[in-house]
């Protein structure tokens, strides 16, 4: 029961569903998720460890950087129909196609603005 609680609340929250968006799109790192979404650091990083505990996300270090992306092979067929069903229902809305371009646009940042600060209570992959 805590894992299916676990499930939806991280499928509840609009910022959550964006930065699934725009993973879909690609990986990303906490500074690219921060410029898309205009959030602090601190923010970005408690809703990707949300989405990552949910086991929709894994992440990865890649020199300064922690690299998030969607966790195809460790999901399970319902959070796989979960992200499949949240992708089909952005297709049209309007925020989440400025997300995709604003992806466009961003760039990996020094330490100082993506940080690898929050990840290490997360399981690398």
């Amino acid at each position: 029961m805590r894992k299916l609680a676990k499930t939806f609340k991280a499928m509840s929250d609009e910022t959550r569903l964006r930065i699934l968006n725009i993973l879909l799109e690609r990986e990303c790192c906490v500074c690219e998720v921060m410029q898309v979404l205009d959030i602090t650091q601190s923010r970005a990083s408690r809703h990707l460890s949300t989405l990552c505990d949910a086991g929709f996300l894994k992440f990865r270090r890649q020199g300064l950087w922690a690299m998030y992306s969607i966790d195809w092979e460790g999901m399970n067929k319902n959070h796989i129909d979960l992200v499949a069903t949240v992708k089909e229902a952005l297709i049209n809305n309007q925020t989440a196609i400025s997300d995709k371009r604003k992806l466009s646009q961003a760039v990996k940042i020094g330490l100082s603005g993506c940080a690898v600060a929050g990840v290490n209570n997360l399981r690398e992959n």
